[in-house]
Order: structure tokens, then sequence, then C-alpha cells
């Protein structure tokens, strides 16, 4: 599960760069501005990279529906972010070259701000 959420992740982020040159162009071409804009790019970004589509095609495998469903989605997109800030910590924490117990709390207390942060 954890290869498959690093790799959709890697998918999206790649995705991300070209969907945001698209979303820009929409909006000029829909002369947007101010706050419509702000919510047009808000929404056509998320359209775009998907970001409940891995975890929603997953709940469809599964013919997960009403309650399960939702319920089912909203855990694996988290899941999907605290990966995420999980991997970017683990980088830190590397970087800082941290081991052992100074590690694991640094990780522990990174994505527990990452995760206050969203």
């Amino acid at each position: 599960m954890k290869t498959l959420i690093a790799v959709l992740l890697a998918s999206i982020a790649c995705t991300s760069v070209y969907a945001a040159d698209d979303c820009e162009a929409k909006a000029a071409e829909k002369k947007l501005a101010g706050a419509a804009k702000s919510s047009f790019m808000k929404k056509c970004m998320a359209d775009a990279s998907g970001s409940g589509s891995a975890c929603e095609a997953t709940a469809d495998q599964k013919k997960l529906a009403g309650a399960a469903r939702n319920s089912f989605v909203k855990k694996c997109e988290a899941d999907a972010k605290g990966n995420q800030a999980g991997a970017a910590c683990e980088a830190t924490a590397k970087e800082k070259k941290l081991a052992g117990a100074a590690k694991s709390s640094f990780i522990k207390k990174c994505v527990a701000d990452a995760g206050a942060a969203n």
C-alpha cells in the first residue's frame, strides 16, 4: 500500500506542474481575477491533480458505497498526505544526520507539525 501511495504521489507531483499551467490558461481565457480566480484555480488544481482519484478508484475496485466509501476515501487521502509529510520529514532528518531516538522524535514531531499546518 505504501509503495502504491508513493507511486501515486510521484505521478501527482509530475502532473501538478502541467495542471497549474493548464488551470492558469483556463483562468486567463475566462478573464478571471481576484477571489473568483483563486477559487477557480483551487478547484481546477484539485480536479486536475486527482487528489482523491486514486483513493476513489480503489474504493470502486472494492465496490464500496455510501458511508463506507466516504470513510475509506477520507482515510486513504489522509494516509497519502501523512506519507508525503513523513517522506519530507525523513529527508530532513537524513540531512541533519539524525539517528536513533533523536531521529524518531524529530520525525514524530515533524509529521505532527505538518498535520497541524493542514
